[in-house]
């Protein structure tokens, strides 16, 4: 094992999740709309998401797939049009005045479509990820490791932004931090739109 790789690995996941993103927006926006359960489902599709992408980059380091940069644009502009979605809502429909009602389903399909589609992990998963592959002995023991820290490391940074988001200053400010949460999501959607449609049309 790889312990210095290993390290310099779980400071990169931290630094990662921990930076404000459509995830981390997403998260926010949706414990102080929907409440701390409805949002624990939110990260867990975020979470799927990111085992999905974790699967896509284990398969083209295995070299048993491989996938164009036009594709990864594609999912990543109609991702963004989703974000996009979102961020209006959530303008339009501040906390308190919207529905708290909504299945967990809906919720954790929500977490999955944004984390999918987050242009952050798809470069980490894609780009960055095969750099710490040799964390051990053995190619299925690092896929492992990385994927397990990674979904831990994530589980808990989102966990934390929830439980901040439900205190009572939040509480109390929820409404201008609900917006700048949909902000956030607003300018990664149009910086995501912005990259990704003319690769997708090129």
């Amino acid at each position: 094992m790889n312990t210095s790789l290993l390290l310099i690995y779980v400071f990169s996941v931290v630094a990662l999740i921990v930076t404000p993103g459509p995830v981390v927006a997403l998260i926010i926006n949706t414990s102080l709309q929907a409440g701390s359960r409805r949002a624990l489902w939110t990260a867990a599709g975020t979470n799927l998401a990111s085992l999905i992408l974790a699967l896509l980059a284990v398969l083209i380091l295995s070299g048993s797939f491989s996938v164009s940069p036009r594709l990864l644009s594609g999912i990543s502009f109609f991702g963004c049009l989703f974000i996009l979605h979102l961020a209006i809502q959530g303008l339009r429909c501040p906390p308190g005045q919207g529905t708290k009602a909504g299945r967990s389903r809906s919720a954790v399909g929500t977490g999955f479509l944004v984390g999918i589609s987050n242009p952050k992990d798809i470069i980490f998963f894609v780009a960055f990820f095969p750099q710490f592959i040799h964390v051990a002995d053995s190619f299925s023991a690092s896929v492992a490791w990385l994927t397990g820290l990674w979904v831990l490391i994530d589980f808990v940074v989102l966990a934390g932004y929830i439980a901040v988001a439900r205190q009572a200053f939040a509480l109390k400010y929820r409404v201008g931090i609900n917006r700048v949460a949909c902000l956030v999501l607003l300018a990664v959607a149009l910086i995501g739109l912005v990259h990704s449609g003319p690769a997708l049309l090129g």
